[in-house]
């Protein structure tokens, strides 16, 4: 009872903060709902950012790879924080002087409309068929074994995950259709709170119990118990070898924190360039730490229950949970993994509104939009997208690598192909219209071809890092026979808001001594 208890406390707080917080904004504007209106302050940027990015299918996911695998995998997390330090010092200044919405609204003002509408398909897909599914199911994955739903209700285990997929799913469509952007940033935030403190809670109290009352010695107990756990440098066998870090993972990381709409739309909404650059950079220290929540507690369940669930490995951190935590803390932890959800969910299905409305219904389908239509017609959207997705979500069931491997294999059939055309569309000014449409969909076939037809022997990361030396070698034969004849992007004029923060190069430095130092400190 204490459990139910402490759940619902937190999350009606998290839901009677945003409506306070909310009650005299003006959510029915195109600016206001997609974009909080561009007031977003660098904490509150930074807080969204990462729950939009950290949900259960890290804690579950992440854990689940790092029980078998050891810390190698923080490779996902750390090097996250040079790819933010790229798109602070790169990505952001231009984007915000160009008053983007959108991701797809720079592929038109660099290329043309063609692009645009392409690559907003690809991300609606992208969203629908990978993340929100597995955020789903693994939500329900750690909520069931939480709360036991399905012995509560007497029914199979099965319902009862189908059951919890649906209601995360209503609840997180919810704050997505009624509040846009600035509410979705607002429950990140308190969220992001929750999910460090109970968080950190997992492995302090677990390193306690271990250590008699002595984190130090809980902490020798595990290192000593399985040391190689405890290397950062991956095999070239293992689940993520060292050297993808030099090849697909840097595309990967520099598209997902620099040009994925769900992430850079928090940074759309800073209310100057400052501020957006703050909040990129303050993520950048998060990622930093937040291994010590989502990688370290799966080695620690390797000291607690061996190689027992090497066949359920996603199960390690909910057992876990149950293990360390006490009854007075499960309900108010199980609350913050449900902000994690909601967080990814609904931040996914405001950033799907928001494509869909500025990049299809406004351009292709009803020119004369206003912005309350679009606000509609985004909102309408989100819902349908959500239904496909609750359905969807009990499929990715028993991945054999692990739910967070799947995702991670799903998203190189969109990410590296983006990434190309953005990349070269910011950084090489010959390349054409004409090649990055090629570009899309060879980087598309290639992708599916090599990992899901043929089956290479080949680490899917570094088929990532290939595809996109292919991709760029496409656009510059194609640009050959196919010119670029247009204009350079528009950039506003410098002013009040538009002034990069001070510290940005400084702080940028601080991060990336940090991410080396890492390597060599736990490097064997």
């Amino acid at each position: 009872m204490l459990t139910v208890i402490s759940f619902v406390a937190f999350t009606g707080f998290v839901g009677v903060y945003c409506w306070y917080k909310l009650r005299n904004d003006q959510l029915d504007s195109r600016e206001g709902y997609f974009l909080g209106g561009r007031s977003l302050t660098g904490v509150v940027i930074a807080g969204s950012m990462l729950l939009t990015n950290i949900s259960t299918e890290h804690l579950i996911g992440m854990n689940g790879l790092s029980y078998k695998n050891g810390f190698l995998v923080i490779a996902w997390e750390v090097t996250s924080a040079l790819a933010l330090v790229v798109a602070a010092i790169y990505f952001i200044p231009t984007f915000i002087k160009m008053r983007l919405t959108t991701i797809p609204q720079y592929l038109e003002e660099r290329f043309d409309g063609t692009t645009r509408t392409l690559v907003a398909l690809f991300l609606l897909v992208s969203f629908v068929v990978t993340l929100l599914p597995i955020v789903l199911y693994t939500g329900a994955i750690n909520l069931e074994s939480i709360f036991n739903i399905s012995e509560v209700l007497q029914v199979s285990k099965t319902t009862g995950l189908w059951i919890t997929v649906i209601c995360i799913g209503l609840i997180g469509s919810a704050y997505a259709v009624f509040g846009g952007l600035k509410a979705v940033a607002y429950s990140d935030t308190i969220n992001g709170v929750g999910l460090f403190i109970g968080g950190l809670m997992v492995p302090i109290l677990a390193l306690w119990d271990i250590g008699d009352g002595n984190l130090v010695t809980g902490l020798s107990k595990v290192y000593q118990n399985s040391p190689e756990k405890f290397n950062v440098i991956g095999a070239p066998d293992s689940v993520l070898p060292f050297s993808t870090l030099f090849t697909g993972l840097v595309i990967n990381q520099l598209y997902f924190w620099g040009m994925n709409q769900t992430i850079i739309q928090r940074a759309f909404g800073a209310k100057s360039l400052a501020e957006a650059q703050k909040g990129l950079l303050f993520t950048g220290i998060l990622k930093i730490l937040v291994p010590i929540i989502i990688v370290f507690p799966g080695v620690i369940g390797f000291y607690y229950f061996g190689d027992s669930l090497y066949e359920q490995q996603d199960m390690i951190y909910p057992e876990l949970i149950k293990k360390v935590l006490p009854l007075s803390f499960v309900g108010f932890f199980a609350a913050v993994v449900m902000g994690a959800v909601l967080s990814t969910f609904n931040s996914v299905l405001n950033s799907t509104a928001t494509i869909f409305s500025e990049g299809i219904y406004k351009r292709l389908i009803y020119k004369e939009a206003t912005g309350r239509q679009m606000v509609r017609a985004g909102k309408i959207v989100s819902i349908v997208l959500a239904i496909v997705a609750i359905m969807a979500a009990p499929l990715v069931a028993g991945a054999p690598e692990g739910l967070y491997q799947l995702l991670q294999q799903l998203n190189g059939i969109f990410f590296i192909p983006i990434a190309s055309i953005m990349l070269a569309g910011l950084f090489i000014p010959k390349i054409s219209a004409t090649a990055a449409k090629v570009a899309l969909f060879f980087g598309l076939a290639f992708y599916v071809s090599t990992i899901y037809i043929l089956k290479v022997d080949i680490h899917f990361v570094h088929v990532w890092g290939i595809e996109f030396v292919l991709n760029m070698a496409v656009m510059f034969a194609v640009s050959q026979f196919y010119p670029n004849t247009r204009v350079a992007q528009r950039i506003s004029p410098q002013g009040e808001g538009l002034v990069p923060w001070k510290y940005t190069k400084t702080l940028s430095t601080i991060l990336v001594i940090t991410i080396i130092s890492i390597y060599i400190w736990l490097g064997q």
